[in-house]
């Protein structure tokens, strides 16, 4: 079980960013733009997308992204084998330090899809 909370990370994120939305809203929009065009759903569907940048946000060292990059996961249906597979190519490809961020990974996984 996850002792880091991943929801609480997201929620602060999000009211951090709230005063750069503010003062940079042309540039704040531009971004969200480019992540709705980014993960929508094409040749590559939402879901495989949204593995692939959990994967990147695992090798980048990205708490916030994995907080992110799982909740919509889990709104897409992801399966606990699907992100498990996914997290040995992280693994392979990052070493060690994927290896605990692909830890992290899972116990947000499992926190974030226990009944509220």
């Amino acid at each position: 079980m996850s002792t880091f909370d991943h929801t609480s990370l997201i929620q602060n994120i999000n009211a951090n960013l709230a005063p750069l939305r503010k003062s940079q809203p042309e540039a704040m929009q531009g971004f969200g733009q480019l992540a709705r065009a980014s993960m929508a759903e094409g040749a590559i569907s939402a879901k495989h997308k949204e593995l692939m940048a959990l994967a990147i946000g695992i090798t980048q060292h990205c708490s916030g992204c994995i907080g992110f990059h799982v909740k919509a996961l889990i709104k897409l249906g992801c399966t606990q084998q699907e992100l498990e597979e996914m997290l040995t190519v992280c693994v392979y490809m990052g070493g060690g330090p994927a290896l605990m961020y692909s830890a992290e990974a899972r116990a947000a996984f499992e926190a974030m899809s226990a009944p509220a």
